[in-house]
């Protein structure tokens, strides 16, 4: 298959990206930049330059491929403050890839997130669906890209082989510079490692090698319509992320609470304290889909996010 990848040199993408080789298809990358046309040029893609803004460029892609993975998302806005900017975004690519996919019987990807979908139970892939659900659990941010993935879901019925692929919060491996090499940063730079509460809620984690190859697996065979919860771990304790953050830097693991929160862990305080375990159990049966790769923690025991730049 010929297909198109979004953000196919990002964290997710540039493991995307072989995975996808490594079976026999074609790639072709949107670049928005030198340096990652380099990237995707040197890992065997063919280059399309383009941002998500230019919607006849990913018009133009997705109608000459076989099939579109769709990762990018404008995180530098939602860090900013304009989640609602970076959602309008995403709606308007995926709109994009709709239109120029519709009748096809060709699969579109999307990638959507995990985070808060159903506080202090496991979600399941059932989880998250219909307009009822998102006015009752979803706010306002989250709810605007959850919509988009549940538009997604419903071009099956304009012949699209569509599926949303719900990422967790940290899909963690070597080089990863998201939420955990943050939590490292902060540590670094408070003298401690924290954790709010007791430490005791959990979040959902996969090691960026396992969700590379099912990203591959959706876009061969999920049927249309099909939500994937790209889940190895159903909850890891976020107790025991910074007590392994501790032990690499030898600091004191301490409890932080939830009126030093802001201050302590700056932005990351809205999504630090939710437990949001999540289940696979679905996604696993349907694409035959077994994790392989180390878990969080003993990932971070590894000592490689030591190495990582990071920003407290």
């Amino acid at each position: 298959m010929r297909i198109f990848v979004t953000g196919a040199s990002g964290w997710i993408g540039s493991a995307v990206v072989p995975e996808l080789i490594g079976a026999g298809h074609q790639v072709v990358g949107l670049a928005r930049s030198d340096a990652s046309a380099a990237a995707l040029e040197a890992a065997g893609a063919e280059v399309q330059a383009g941002t998500l803004d230019d919607l006849a460029v990913l018009a133009k892609a997705a109608s000459g491929a076989d099939g579109v993975i769709h990762l990018a998302f404008k995180h530098e806005l939602s860090f900013s403050g304009d989640y609602e900017g970076a959602a309008a975004a995403d709606r308007a690519a995926v709109e994009t890839f709709a239109d120029a996919l519709a009748g096809t019987g060709r699969p579109f990807v999307l990638a959507s997130g995990l985070l808060g979908l159903t506080p202090g139970r496991a979600a399941t892939e059932e989880d998250g669906h219909g307009d009822d659900w998102q006015a009752a659990h979803a706010a306002p941010g989250p709810s605007a890209r959850r919509a988009t993935a549940e538009m997604a879901l419903s071009l099956a019925a304009r012949g699209v082989r569509s599926s949303v692929m719900r990422l967790p919060p940290t899909v963690h491996g070597d080089g990863d510079n998201g939420f955990m090499a943050i939590l490292v940063g902060i540590a670094r730079s408070t003298g401690v490692s924290g954790y709010l509460g007791d430490g005791s809620n959990r979040w959902p984690a996969t090691h960026r090698s396992d969700v590379a190859r099912l990203f591959r697996l959706a876009v061969e065979q999920a049927p249309a319509g099909s939500t994937l919860h790209a889940v190895a771990e159903e909850g890891v304790p976020i107790r025991g992320v910074a007590e392994s953050i501790g032990r690499q830097l030898g600091l004191p693991v301490v409890a932080i609470t939830e009126t030093e929160a802001a201050d302590h862990f700056s932005f990351l305080a809205t999504f630090l304290g939710l437990d949001s375990p999540a289940s696979s159990t679905v996604t696993r049966r349907l694409l035959d889909w077994q994790p392989t790769g180390p878990g969080l923690v003993e990932d971070l025991d590894q000592g490689h996010y030591l190495r990582a730049p990071s920003a407290g």
